[in-house]
């Protein structure tokens, strides 16, 4: 990321929110235990058949900690200017209910499920803050389980484990795309020219452009008006780095929102 402000100043802001945000989820990353799941590959293959692996209670959750994070979350990003006033003040009331707090957060995490219920208007807003504050639980709950599970049976826009949606994709050397859940970070594979968002399979209607270096791609969709980034894996020099290529593709960002992609 610091080498990506140097070579891109126009990033700076961005890159610094990230950096800001990664050390305060270091804090409290290496103590995470475990999710409290059979880690055995059978079970877990079985598990997807019946939709996401992950349910709320697996989650080692650690309320003090995310309190700690909520509270460090919004000030990062209202020190960003990512985060409004309002919104800030919002966020530190959340993190001062401690007895909510368990029940709120629940709520948040299964609104990505069908037939969910949407969040409610307190959490409207504060989406971002807690994905945020979840990542240091939920990464290492997706971690565990892809230890122990290729995750097969994930055929869906929607990650297996947790239900999120893709964040971002890298294009392996095999040219097999995989998508990242922006939520636990989960990777599973995924029919390269079709829509993760609305399923739309009619290549047709899917806009492929790429950054002028050629490392990063971006798949819009004409059915949703939905677009997914990619990193390019096949001639590339380190890996996928969610948090550094998600801040180095905001120029296709951009591009893409001035095309009318959302």
């Amino acid at each position: 990321l610091r080498r990506l402000k140097e070579a891109q100043p126009d990033l700076s802001a961005a890159a610094d929110l990230q950096i800001e945000l990664l050390q305060v989820q270091r804090r409290i990353q290496t103590r995470v235990p475990l999710p409290s799941i059979r880690l055995e590959a059978k079970y877990l293959n079985d598990l997807l058949k019946s939709g996401p692996i992950l349910q709320f209670e697996h989650l080692p959750v650690n309320w003090s900690d995310l309190r700690f994070l909520l509270r460090a979350t919004a000030t990062a990003m209202r020190n960003h200017d990512a985060l409004d006033e309002a919104d800030y003040r919002r966020a530190e009331e959340l993190a001062r209910q401690s007895e909510r707090l368990p029940g709120i957060v629940r709520a948040w995490y299964e609104a990505v499920r069908p037939g969910a219920t949407p969040i409610g208007p307190e959490l409207s807003g504060l989406e971002s803050v807690l994905q945020q504050a979840m990542r240091p639980f939920l990464t290492r709950a997706g971690d565990a389980v892809m230890a122990r599970s290729d995750l097969a049976g994930g055929t869906h826009g929607t990650c297996p484990l947790c239900g999120g949606e893709p964040d971002l994709a890298v294009i392996t050397a095999a040219a097999d795309r995989l998508l990242i859940c922006g939520r636990c970070a989960a990777r599973w594979r995924f029919e390269s020219l079709t829509c993760p968002f609305c399923l739309n399979a009619d290549r047709s209607r899917i806009t492929s452009f790429a950054s002028r270096d050629g490392q990063y791609r971006l798949y819009a969709c004409d059915v949703c008006e939905r677009s997914l980034k990619a990193y390019d894996a096949r001639r590339a020099a380190r890996p996928v780095m969610p948090a550094v290529d998600s801040v180095a593709t905001l120029p296709l960002d951009a591009a893409a929102m001035q095309k009318g992609y959302k």
